[in-house]
């Protein structure tokens, strides 16, 4: 996953300025972003405050760590199937 140069106080930033009542505009060329990542940010984060974007930050990396250890698990397991079930 690609890392973000942005840090989470700056996303938190980003959009405390959002709902702080500026323009979807000013607020990007202010911090030098798309609407669309602001928008992204918007639905993906919410009202999150700085600690709490970190938390969601460490689990989602969590998350696919164990996804990727579970993929390779399955894979074992088909292999040791096909290997078990030729005759010798």
């Amino acid at each position: 996953m690609r890392k973000s140069k942005f840090s989470d106080q700056q996303i938190t930033a980003v959009l405390a300025d959002s709902r702080g009542g500026m323009a979807t505009a000013d607020v990007c060329r202010k911090h030098g972003i798309t609407s669309k990542t602001l928008y992204a940010w918007r639905s993906k984060f919410g009202t999150m405050q700085g600690s709490e974007v970190r938390r969601l930050k460490t689990l989602e990396e969590e998350n696919s760590k164990l996804k990727r250890i579970v993929a390779d698990q399955a894979l074992d397991i088909i292999m040791l199937k096909e290997v078990n079930s030729k005759n010798w």
